[in-house]
């Protein structure tokens, strides 16, 4: 599909080293936009900024943690310095860590909220401003939330991860009311089943790619981190009136 009306924005990705955000950074280059790219690993930011560059297009590599204000504020002022105001904000950094909740890791609950909230808040927070203003400019403005069917579908074992989904789904609803009547749109994703890295980070044997994960890839298959890149593009690009508030992406066997 052809997303001639990404030419020429300006998008901040974050979660851009891997999985749904390389992806998408990727499709949005390819049709014109220019991309900022944030996460942690900046060799694989350095890597993508360069294929994107040798195929005419236009990314910067920001080596960022979301969950860390000063590493925030930091990219953003590099960001509006190289690439100017931005009016598109795709926020995919994610980790998913489940285990029952009756193993107490506080170090998973706490690295999941950061990253799965209060991450996507403080990005949200360092470009409000200009979505606000690129709208009030009459340009297209997006802010595109990555949340997960775990924000209403229940899995045992990942009561947490879905937790902090379920309040990233209910922040860009209520967001809506906010930037919507200043022409700012707000599009919460929600995919199932994708095959990404998330799974990598699962320290519990039982619950990885080799146990219940696994299992679930075997019998549902999935979704590549390309089909909840087009959707995010998609979404980008349908008339500056229309807002699509909530989209749900599954693979079709999975309920």
């Amino acid at each position: 599909m052809s997303y001639t009306a990404l030419a020429g924005r300006i998008a901040v990705v974050t979660g851009a080293a891997s999985g749904m955000g390389a992806e998408t950074a990727r499709l949005l280059a390819a049709h014109g936009a220019h991309v900022a790219l944030l996460a942690r690993r900046e060799d694989r930011l350095k890597e993508l900024a360069a294929e994107i560059t040798a195929a005419g297009g236009t990314a910067l590599a920001v080596a960022v943690d979301v969950t860390d204000q000063a590493s925030v504020d930091a990219g953003a002022a590099r960001i509006h310095a190289e690439l100017g105001r931005v009016d598109l904000v795709v926020n995919s950094a994610g980790v998913m860590l489940p285990n029952p909740v009756d193993d107490g890791r506080i170090d998973e609950w706490t690295r999941m909220i950061d990253t799965n909230v209060t991450g996507a808040l403080r990005i949200i927070r360092a470009f409000t401003a200009d979505l606000v203003a690129a709208a009030a400019d009459g340009r297209t403005a997006d802010l595109v939330d990555i949340s997960s069917i775990g924000a209403h579908v229940t899995f045992p074992n990942y009561a947490v991860y879905g937790a902090t989904k379920a309040a990233l789904t209910h922040l860009s609803a209520s967001l809506r009311s906010e930037l919507g009547p200043r022409d700012v749109r707000v599009t919460n994703i929600e995919p199932g089943l994708t095959d990404t890295e998330l799974g990598s980070h699962i320290d519990n044997a039982e619950l990885g790619e080799a146990g219940q994960l696994g299992a679930m890839f075997d019998t549902i298959g999935s979704l590549a981190a390309t089909d909840v890149a087009d959707l995010v593009a998609y979404v980008a690009t349908r008339p500056r009136h229309v807002n699509l508030r909530q989209m749900v992406i599954l693979p079709t066997r999975q309920a």
